[in-house]
């Protein structure tokens, strides 16, 4: 988020897509209700009429797959309307910024950017460059006029999404589209905001991170990035998606967001000379300009003296990617498949369920010749062995369950949705038999250094010089039992050397050695600091002489009124609630909007007061800084081309769709996604074998797979099986009565479940056709309950296929047929 969950109350409208609040974040409502109760508008885009749609003040449905058409189309309306706010679009963001003329888009080439190179189904982006002047700047027209201008090329980019071929696409009524653009319109004025929530019905399609770019565009354009009640929203969909992302979960990133390195970056130099964006620009931040310090401090902790100047500060002890290579979930199960894995370590999740096209993933699991499930029960991961239609004797997977504590039994952090770092204490023990997650991870760990020390092995390094001081050791050296506060302190970072700030006369001295860390300004690339993940520098701190853990803080004091709450807990970066805090402001430091105020420049102070400012650089006046300080270019983009699939969103079908094309170009899907092409990975699109559209989603009752919740009785009780939602039309048209059971099937898998026939589907009109759509839930799974009859996962029937950009894989938009079973 770039905002917060209490910050949702700012707001005066709200536009709700891709997500279901009031079913599966029930604690988001009470601050969107607020809003509501003081004047704000709700407005809900979603394919069914949920939770969140029942308190809308505008329900506009959509067919799912399509929302880059939605929002293209109000861009579209934004622009035509005058509605943006000029002087933000102007200034704050590259719309006046000149583009190479040798690039074209999707209105000139079909559906493509210019540079496609359709055999190897990626872009050159040599045209999708800046006019560059003398001075080493993008060449800027601030009046906005000139063709080549960013401004004027998104203008013509969405010029072809008109109501009537936005509707067509989408399947949503024109005056549902009318009246959304125009409420959500409203919000480019600066004594009104707006803010965008979101969640996997965004993200989980082969254009999903061009769906957020969309609406990042729209709240650029209206001025509603950092400012309190605006933003775009990410709803994560566990406490601690946040905090598993920030420290590294993901293959392409360590902690704090760096580049895991490359093969063919050699050393530490290269590394940061790649990784370093540089900028003639004087008046931009350039935060990302500290890389080299970020990394060095991250070699330090996780090293420790074996890291040092003269050895890259242990840079050749970190795994590297080989050039080109994607270790994403996808590919890593296709991998698994041809039997490119022996072992896999199932840690916390279920992926027999979970995972995109669940067949093959339960397919590759069997070519293992071992597996180590870590969880709470056993679940169709680790039982795949013994699962529908599989034979015990043809599998040659060793399976290992390691039983570990739930969240209530362990001490640690959580980082919500908002960036809310939370400390949480242990309720009660663990169960007898199971171990935290840190324990087994302590004796793992001590195991197998022990074995590279007796046995060698290949490139033990990292291993046998990692630093592991996280408690009292036993007469072997082993750590006996994890201190998970010591954890905390190494990501938070220490003070090594003593730090002096050697611009002062005399030098002054920013932190003394062995002291916590103040704060990531004061990361340094000498090897003289250490932190584990820079971005939660601050999080457990020195603070007046004493060691304080900013993330157990309880303080309720919110002097702005906007429910910051600086005390309550900690938000990284250092504290800052709501991110690009100082675009909330005008050129001249005064707030947009007074009465909302999140940061606000003292000019007779010389200093911001408020929210934690991005920086403490004065506001652009003639001589201050640019506001986005993350950008080398000072300002946020309209025009991304750092992206795989282009610089603009534009719409293309899902890989599995209704339609023969799309109705905006000749190409139909996004050229950019990687095609699988094994036998388990077939698509189909326009088959009159599978002439529904599907989606999955999830229930208030359930927890992601339901591993948890299917063994919490109460909850299996309200939510006993699987079922499929369609309309009332579709069922009259197949002869299905609410209750009966019917099998769903796609072109990869089948399950049974029980019809749920409402009002809260309804049939689209698509391209002058009626299209039907579906809706499951993908909670459950065939290892408990032990009944047939609560079905199976809802991901038997999804297609392999992943994002451009990501490769999260298109779960929300696929083909199907229903019949009864």
């Amino acid at each position: 988020m770039t905002n917060h969950w209490i910050d949702l109350k700012n707001a005066d409208v709200i536009l709700v897509m891709g997500a279901n609040p009031a079913s599966n974040h029930p604690i988001s409502m009470k601050w969107i209700m607020r809003a509501k109760r003081a004047g704000a508008k709700l407005l809900v885009v979603d394919p069914r009429l949920t939770k969140t749609a029942s308190k809308a003040d505008v329900y506009a449905p959509l067919r799912s797959g399509t929302d880059i058409a939605f929002l293209g189309g109000m861009i579209k309306y934004i622009i035509e309307n005058n509605l943006y706010q000029r002087e933000y679009v102007a200034h704050y963001t590259n719309a006046s910024f000149l583009v190479n003329p040798d690039f074209k888009g999707p209105g000139e080439l079909e559906g493509l950017f210019s540079g496609y190179d359709e055999k190897g189904r990626k872009y050159d982006k040599k045209s999708w460059t800046y006019q560059m002047g003398e001075d080493g700047t993008p060449v800027k027209d601030i009046s906005l006029e000139s063709p080549n201008c960013v401004f004027q090329l998104m203008r013509q980019h969405y010029s072809r999404y008109t109501l009537d071929t936005v509707s067509s696409i989408t399947g949503t009524p024109k005056d549902k589209l009318e009246e959304v653009y125009r409420i959500y319109g409203s919000t480019g004025r600066p004594d009104r905001v707006g803010t965008e929530c979101y969640a996997m019905g965004w993200t989980q399609h082969t254009v999903g991170t061009q769906n957020i770019r969309t609406m990042a565009i729209i709240q650029l354009l209206l001025g509603n990035i950092g400012m309190a009640g605006g933003g775009v929203n990410a709803m994560r969909g566990e406490s601690n998606v946040q905090g598993s992302t920030d420290h590294g979960i993901l293959f392409h990133i360590l902690p704090g967001y760096l580049p895991v390195p490359r093969a063919s970056w050699a050393d530490l130099a290269t590394y940061i000379e790649k990784n370093t964006p540089r900028t003639n620009e004087p008046r931009s931040v350039n935060w990302w300009s500290n890389r080299g310090k970020y990394l060095v401090s991250y070699l330090k902790a996780i090293y420790g003296d074996a890291a040092y100047k003269g050895n890259d500060f242990g840079y050749a002890f970190l795994p590297k990617l080989d050039e080109g290579m994607n270790a994403s979930w996808l590919v890593l199960f296709d991998k698994m498949l041809q039997g490119q894995f022996e072992g896999f370590f199932a840690w916390g999740q279920n992926p027999a369920c979970s995972g995109s096209n669940a067949g093959k993933v339960r397919n590759a699991l069997s070519k293992l010749k071992w597996m180590v499930n870590v969880n709470l029960f056993d679940n169709e991961t680790g039982s795949f062995w013994k699962g529908p239609g599989v034979d015990p004797k043809e599998i040659q997977t060793e399976v290992f369950l390691l039983p570990c504590a739930s969240s209530m039994e362990k001490e640690g952090s959580i980082t919500n949705s908002g960036r809310w770092a939370q400390w949480r204490y242990k309720a009660v023990e663990p169960l007898s038999g199971t171990l935290p997650d840190a324990e087994i991870m302590n004796e793992l760990f001590f195991r197998v250094k022990a074995l590279y020390t007796k046995e060698g092995g290949q490139f033990p390094e990292p291993i046998v010089n990692l630093t592991w001081n996280y408690g009292e050791r036993d007469a072997a050296g082993k750590v006996k039992h994890v201190d998970i506060h010591s954890v905390a302190k190494e990501i938070n970072g220490y003070y090594l050397e003593d730090v002096y700030d050697t611009k002062a006369d005399p030098p002054k001295l920013l932190g003394k050695k062995g002291d916590l860390c103040a704060g990531f300004a004061l990361l340094q690339a000498d090897g003289s600091t250490s932190s584990g993940n820079w971005i939660y520098s601050q999080s457990y701190t020195h603070k007046e002489g004493k060691i304080i853990n900013m993330m157990a803080r309880r303080g309720k004091k919110d002097p702005t009124g906007l429910g910051l709450y600086p005390e309550w807990t900690w938000a990284w970066p250092v504290n800052r609630r709501i991110i690009y805090n100082r675009a909330s402001v005008d050129r001249q430091g005064n707030p947009w909007n007074p009465k909302k105020a999140v940061v606000k420049w003292d000019s007779a102070k010389g200093a911001w007061v408020g929210d934690v400012p991005d920086g403490p650089a004065p506001p652009m006046g003639d001589t201050g800084k640019l506001p986005f300080i993350m950008m080398a270019s000072g300002v946020a983009s309209l025009f991304g081309p750092g992206l795989a699939d282009g610089p603009f969103p534009e719409h293309y079908e899902a890989l599995e769709s209704p339609l023969k094309e799309n109705m905006l170009s000749k190409q139909r899907i996004n050229p950019a996604v990687k095609i699988f092409d094994g036998q388990q990975d077939g698509f189909y699109f326009a088959d009159a074998r599978f002439p529904l559209v599907a989606t999955t989603y999830r229930v208030t009752e359930h927890w992601q797979t339901g591993v948890m919740t299917r063994h919490t009785p109460w909850l299996l009780e309200m939510m006993p099986q699987l079922f499929v939602e369609m309309s009332r039309e579709l069922a009259s048209e197949k002869g299905i009565r609410s209750g009966q059971r019917v099998k769903v099937r796609s072109g990869r898998g089948e399950v049974s479940g029980v019809a749920v026939v409402t009002g809260r589907i309804k049939p689209f009109t698509i391209a002058g056709q009626t299209v039907h759509q579906v809706a499951l839930p993908w909670c459950f799974g065939w290892q408990y309950p032990d009944d047939p009859r609560a079905g199976d996962s809802a991901n038997l029937l999804t297609p392999n296929v992943g994002d451009a950009n990501t490769m999260i894989p298109e779960t929300k938009a696929f083909m199907v047929n229903v019949e009864k079973a």
